[in-house]
């Protein structure tokens, strides 16, 4: 089903990254390291773009404790300059103004605060760095909006939105990332012992065969068209009047 040269595609995504960035007058990248396989492979891909200019941020906020080890070792392996910062007293104290209360829910109103936080994180960093924020959305997220908007779909790029996840784990091969950040169900951090396919309700193989054939079960195409339909908003610019 997939047919690619990875290392030829790793020398293209570097240059294309360093090509981005010199094209926006910037100097580097900042990636967020969640210890996932998306955010590692772009982390990479940046380190190699910018070896002396690429920063990743460990960004929990009520996380799982595994993950920021898992993206300090990744950074550790790499040589990627990172810095952590705990966002879970900034979540509480934004969660008590507005609903005067401190509780970690799955509501999604509340959990979509984690990835707005993030993001502001990482321009503040950008901005004062001059860099741009390097997203890790890939094919498979964006063909169905599964992403936070104004969080993290919140980006200046995305080297990964033309490979679907199936990809991204040959990609991550390739480069050499850790076996255990690989085989590491997907997750957006959301709630403690949330995963993507858990929450999706179809698995990444699945999705990834539908977008690259055209073929799935019925339900897996209805679920798929639906999604992409519900969240086309997503990867819109607003909408603006016409007169």
């Amino acid at each position: 089903m997939i047919n690619r040269n990875y290392t030829k595609l790793e020398g293209q995504l570097v240059d294309w990254i360093r090509e981005r960035v010199e094209e926006a007058g910037c100097q580097g990248t900042v990636v967020g390291l969640s210890g996932g396989i998306d955010s590692a492979v772009t982390a990479v891909l940046c380190q190699q773009a910018f070896p002396e200019n690429n920063l990743g941020l460990i960004l929990p906020c009520y996380s799982d404790p595994q993950d920021a080890e898992d993206a300090k070792k990744l950074a550790g392996e790499f040589e990627i300059n990172y810095q952590v910062f705990d966002l879970a007293a900034t979540f509480d104290q934004l969660l008590t103004t507005v609903e005067g209360e401190q509780e970690v829910t799955k509501d999604m109103a509340v959990a979509n605060i984690k990835p707005r936080l993030r993001m502001t994180t990482l321009y503040y960093y950008a901005s004062k760095r001059n860099s741009l924020v390097v997203g890790t959305d890939n094919r498979s997220e964006l063909k169905i909006g599964y992403f936070t908007k104004h969080g993290d779909g919140g980006v200046d790029i995305a080297p990964l939105g033309n490979l679907v996840k199936l990809e991204v784990r040959e990609l991550a091969k390739e480069l050499g990332v850790p076996k255990e950040i690989i085989s590491k169900p997907p997750s957006a951090g959301l709630w403690s012992g949330q995963t993507d396919e858990e929450e999706l309700g179809i698995s990444y193989e699945q999705l990834d065969n539908y977008i690259l054939t055209g073929e799935a079960e019925a339900e897996v195409k209805e679920k798929v068209e639906r999604l992409a339909v519900q969240n086309k908003h997503k990867l819109q610019a607003p909408p603006i009047p016409k007169f």
